[in-house]
């Protein structure tokens, strides 16, 4: 486990499909509850909820997370953690892990591997974790992220698209997964070290992260390595619409 880590928690009110998202209840609580208890779970030693709204902190009172209001003009999740970074004055080497607001089944367990990863991996400024795809609907599914890295687990790149694209078997069919290549589903938790975010947030948007709309590809594109790891555990169901909060609740009580 990585020693001495942070967890930001950037959760916004605004969402053009869920208006107030963290707010919404799951098992008889908002759902920013659920994720700050995950994230409290872990072994960082500092966990912090930034959001744009009073109303988002308030319902985290009681947990053991900091709480900070934002700016409400951040464009992404990472703008509000760097955010939080700079107002705490951070060391540039300090471990942050990204957890978002709307990933309320994210094991603790996935949050310390992300952290440790990266703290052991002195070749990346950044690193995230992927678990294997088992279904082919998932592989052509442009909400799947999928992530392809080389042998030392440094990612290539992400796409929306089915990847790796198995020439010789999808020729033929697609009903079915090829067994010769691994096709990985990437999961959007990210940790960073501190210093690594404020180059980031310096680089102007690439264009490969603005076609996929992934901002993890303004990394690659600026030659900046990311390590991704293969989850310990399969995370449960973030939360996109109305649909989800049943299925992260129904998941919530399987793993109980």
């Amino acid at each position: 486990m990585a020693k001495g880590f942070k967890v930001v928690i950037p959760a916004r009110y605004g969402s053009s499909r869920l208006p107030g998202k963290p707010l919404l209840e799951i098992a008889g609580e908002p759902m920013i509850r659920h994720v700050v208890a995950r994230a409290c779970a872990s072994g960082a030693d500092e966990v912090v909820v930034a959001s744009d709204d009073a109303r988002i902190l308030d319902a985290c009172a009681g947990l053991g997370a900091a709480t900070q209001l934002t700016a409400t003009e951040h464009r992404s999740g990472t703008e509000r953690v760097a955010e939080v970074i700079a107002a705490r004055g951070w060391e540039a080497d300090t471990v942050v892990v990204n957890l978002q607001g709307d990933e309320p089944c994210m094991p603790a367990a996935l949050i310390d591997q992300v952290a440790s990863d990266l703290g052991g991996c002195a070749g990346a400024g950044m690193a995230t974790l992927a678990s294997p795809i088992r279904r082919v609907e998932a592989l052509f599914d442009p909400h799947v992220v999928k992530v392809v890295t080389d042998v030392e687990g440094f990612a290539l790149y992400f796409s929306r698209a089915p990847l790796p694209w198995h020439r010789d078997e999808f020729l033929g069919s697609r009903a079915s997964l090829p067994e010769s290549v691994t096709f990985l589903r990437h999961i959007g938790l990210y940790a960073y070290r501190a210093g690594f975010l404020e180059r980031y947030l310096a680089w102007p948007p690439a264009p490969l992260e603005v076609a996929e709309s992934l901002e993890q590809l303004r990394v690659l594109w600026h030659g900046e390595r990311i390590h991704v790891g293969i989850a310990e555990r399969t995370p449960g169901p973030g939360v996109d619409t109305r649909e989800d909060l049943g299925r992260a609740e129904a998941w919530m009580s399987a793993d109980d």
